[in-house]
């Protein structure tokens, strides 16, 4: 008997580069839980749309959301996770200045203590199997810094990091552990930045010459989860049009 297609779980798959990476693992016959905090509609789209989607309701900034969340996708798929898509995250532009405590807090909480829980959270099951992929959607910014997004910028470095240490643990068990740095994407999250002057004059300096599609994205997030993928662990995917060049 064939084996079951392998189990993932993209967070903030409501929408933007999160969907596009669920339909994509999709399409290529993975299962998929559908994470969704705010954006059920999105999530239950796929569901529709596809047997193996789950849309699932998930706070990655509660570790007791995690914790249900996990559990009901191995109840209904009846398989524990084998592939996370660390994808859910929080933007606010805000002069640095102006920042306060609880900005900074809540910015780190969703968008690197999220990851850290939800890894920790599926990593017994990964362990188990000796397989796992972990992939991190961090961002260009998480690289060169911030402007208006300081506190963004900061928690994205972090996940860079983060990543590292994760490959560095658990690549020897067969776990390997990747980052995706996007450059601007044509997402909800994206287009108000366009529309300031220092976000327009942004994307005319992209070498390629526009902005990416999620598509585009989720194409690295494909790649990543594969068994094509295996020996390629600790790296930070830059999907960026040529805006950083390392």
């Amino acid at each position: 008997m064939a084996a079951k297609p392998k189990l993932a779980l993209v967070t903030g798959a409501g929408g933007g580069i999160g969907r596009a990476a669920a339909l994509a693992l999709l399409e290529a016959g993975y299962r998929v839980a559908c994470g969704y905090n705010s954006n059920r509609a999105g999530a239950q789209k796929l569901q529709d749309a596809f047997s193996g989607a789950l849309a699932i309701k998930i706070d990655i900034a509660s570790r007791a959301s995690v914790k249900r969340a996990i559990a009901a996708a191995a109840a209904h798929f009846k398989a524990d996770v084998a592939i996370v898509v660390n994808n859910a995250a929080l933007v606010q532009e805000k002069p640095f200045e102006a920042l306060t405590d609880a900005d900074w807090d809540r910015m780190l909480a969703v968008n690197l203590r999220g990851a850290f829980i939800v890894v920790q959270e599926i990593l017994p099951g990964m362990l188990a199997k000796k397989w796992g992929r972990i992939i991190n959607i961090t961002s260009i910014g998480g690289q060169w810094g911030g402007m208006r997004q300081v506190h963004y910028a900061a928690a994205k470095a972090g996940l860079i990091n983060l990543t590292h240490s994760l490959a560095r643990l658990y690549s020897p068990s067969g776990i390997t552990a990747n980052a995706i740095a996007p450059g601007l994407v044509a997402t909800d999250m994206i287009r108000k930045e366009l529309k300031s002057k220092a976000g327009k004059r942004k994307a005319a300096q992209i070498p390629v010459g526009r902005i990416a599609e999620p598509e585009e994205i989720a194409a690295g997030v494909l790649y990543l989860a594969s068994e094509g993928a295996a020996y390629v662990t600790g790296q930070t995917l830059n999907i960026n049009g040529g805006m950083l060049m390392s």
